[in-house]
């Protein structure tokens, strides 16, 4: 009883955590030019509730004294390891600091300055780990199912939960994906074949393919899978800024695809593309229907005669019907046209010009969103 009565009378110091994650704000502020050298990252660390800890309890932060020095020597320390781990990652850089314009024999403080990978995570706002790994893992020639691997060993997907007694649905979940789970830590001591569940990267790759496959999942997994898919589109969108970054196109449109995936819930290359319309997709008699009409992407619902698109949608209600038509009408149908300026002018290995066009076909009484499963 009087423990209790401790944590409802007596206030609990409440500690910071910076010093321990302290990569991606810095990355962030570098890329943001609030902090530009050592100095300013040392300015921007006073005004954080760890440099108001510190003092007060130095043994948590592992400081050796409260002394102006012992303070200046740790925020010191801990700067230079982070922005060093920011170069490894090749999310900053620093400049030699050295004033060779004026001839000076004095060195100048280094710079800190952003790279396009620290740009990259900034503006999407993952981490400097996944950036660099993303980096490090994409090739020219990575197809949709490395992209599948890499975007599934995210840094971000590490919170994932993990619950034990779901080895056995996980398990029989995976007998009816059609990508092959990538391999995980080895197993325990015990040799227990339920370890590999335990994997986050394991257990969102399989969650991924549930969603593009629309498998029924129970509510425990069904929340994953939600949290998933809210981190997995902006991670899909920087890898594509990575791929595009380092010229290589192959990376960059399979990663375009999985994000198309990611957003209507349908396999590339596998699923018919009529999938996408809402109800029809749930529906295995309409799909049987549609592949007997030879109806396989939204453009062939346009292109329909009125009487054999009533004949397809003969089974909806009138308010499925209506979102079938809202969804039709609103999903996108552009154009795209190209020009390459003073064509009569390109030599070999020179920079062409190329001025691209594109019109979209939009109704403004059909405005807002096309909607997703």
């Amino acid at each position: 009883r009087e423990l209790y009565k401790k944590f409802l009378y007596e206030p609990l110091p409440v500690e910071s955590r910076l010093d321990t994650q302290l990569h991606d704000p810095m990355n962030s502020e570098v890329v943001a030019k609030t902090i530009a050298s050592k100095q300013d990252a040392v300015d921007y660390l006073t005004w954080t509730l760890m440099y108001r800890r510190l003092v007060q309890n130095p043994n948590y932060y592992g400081l050796q004294g409260t002394t102006h020095q012992h303070l200046s020597d740790y925020l010191s320390e801990l700067i230079e390891s982070t922005l060093n781990d920011l170069v490894a990652a090749k999310c900053v850089e620093m400049d030699t600091g050295e004033d060779e314009a004026m001839g000076a024999e004095e060195e100048e403080e280094p710079g800190v300055a952003p790279t396009n990978l620290g740009m990259i995570a900034a503006y999407y706002q993952i981490r400097y780990l996944t950036v660099e790994m993303f980096a490090l893992s994409l090739s020219p020639k990575t197809k949709l199912r490395g992209i599948l691997d890499i975007v599934s060993a995210a840094d971000e997907f590490e919170a994932l939960p993990i619950r034990h007694r779901e080895s056995g649905l996980l398990a029989r979940l995976a007998n009816r994906v059609p990508v092959a789970l990538p391999s995980s830590s080895p197993p325990s001591a015990a040799g227990e074949a339920s370890s590999r569940w335990q994997s986050p990267r394991v257990r969102t790759h399989l969650l991924l393919q549930a969603h593009f496959s629309r498998l029924a999942l129970p509510a425990d997994l069904a929340a994953d899978q939600a949290w998933v898919l809210a981190r997995a589109v902006p991670l899909l969108q920087a890898m594509v800024d990575v791929a595009s970054s380092m010229g290589w196109l192959a990376p960059a449109l399979a990663a375009m695809e999985m994000s198309q995936m990611a957003v209507q819930a349908v396999w590339e290359g596998r699923d018919p593309l009529v999938k996408q319309l809402p109800h029809l997709g749930a529906d295995a008699r309409l799909l049987r229907l549609c592949a007997e009409m030879q109806v396989e992407s939204v453009f062939d619902v346009m292109d329909m005669e009125d009487a054999d698109r009533a004949r397809l949608l003969a089974g909806l209600a009138p308010a499925q019907i209506g979102d079938v038509a809202a969804y039709v009408n609103r999903y996108p149908n552009i154009e795209v046209e190209h020009e390459i300026l003073d064509a009569g002018d390109i030599t070999e290995g020179a920079a062409v010009a190329v001025r691209v066009s594109l019109d979209r076909e939009w109704d403004d009484d059909d405005s807002g969103a096309v909607p997703g499963p």
